[in-house]
Formats: C-alpha cells, structure tokens, sequence
C-alpha cells in the first residue's frame, strides 16, 4: 500500500499544480503524509521543523544571496538536520514515555519548507493537508480500510 499511496500522491498533486496552480510541498510529500495521518504527532512534528527550516532559511536570506537551486538544497539540507535531531534527541530523550515526535522521513519537511518559501505557510500547509487527505482515504477504500506502514 506504501507505493499506491506514494503513487496518488504523486498524481494527485501533479494534478492540483496543473489545474489549480498549488503545490502540495512537493511531489512526494502528500504521499508520505497520508501514510502517517495515523501518527498525529510525527505529521506535527514534520510541520513544525519545516516552519523552523522556513525561518531559517528567510532570516539566513536577509544576509546572504540565496536563491534557486541554493535555496532548495539548503532547505533540504536544514530540514535533514533538524529532522535528524528530532528523530535521534527529542524523540529518544523520553525514556518513560513512548515519544512520536519526530519527522516523517528526512527530506520531507525540507521540501515542505521550500514550498512553503514560494507560496506561503498556509497555502501550502492546507494544500499538504487536504490532498493527504483524499490520499489516505482513497487508500482506505482499495485496501479495505486496511493501512499498513
């Protein structure tokens, strides 16, 4: 069920770039979000490095020159980092609790800040939600009702 998912993601925000103009935080990412719709905290914990990765790279633009491809792969960069961090620090630090805070794959929350650089915290953050969305539930349908990560 991964790849079907991975795969509707995929199609469906091809879709809404084309005929609505938004981008759901890259191509991959409403995919891998459905996948852990189940995991509240982890699709938290992704947005919320992401806006981290978001500020970052908007305060480190106000000193350097930084755009394109640069800009991408420094969002990408910070988001593997700082996702790095959360899944081996914050998520190991609760030893008495079984903490789920940490991100959603590696370069997830990078693509999502890079998107959300280019059009914008809410638009992209409520595009990402709505299409994962319609990814997991049509999942649900052709497996069952079954999610398996």
């Amino acid at each position: 069920m991964i790849e079907i998912a991975i795969g509707l993601g995929i199609v469906l925000s091809l879709w809404l770039t084309e005929w609505l103009g938004v981008t759901a935080g890259g191509i991959i990412v409403p995919g891998y979000i459905a996948l852990f719709l189940h995991h509240p905290m982890r699709v938290v914990a992704t947005f919320i490095i992401a806006i981290m990765v978001f500020g970052i790279v908007r305060g480190l633009s106000n000193i350097l020159i930084i755009y394109g491809k640069r800009r991408l792969v420094l969002s990408i960069l910070l988001g593997f980092f700082l996702g790095y961090l959360s899944r081996n620090y914050l998520a190991s630090d609760i030893d008495w609790y079984q903490s789920e805070f940490y991100t959603i794959g590696y370069i997830i929350p990078g693509l999502i800040a890079s998107w959300m650089d280019r059009q914008g915290v809410l638009k992209t953050t409520s595009v990402i939600v709505i299409t994962s969305v319609i990814v997991q539930l049509a999942v649900m349908i052709l497996s069952g009702g079954v999610i398996d990560v």
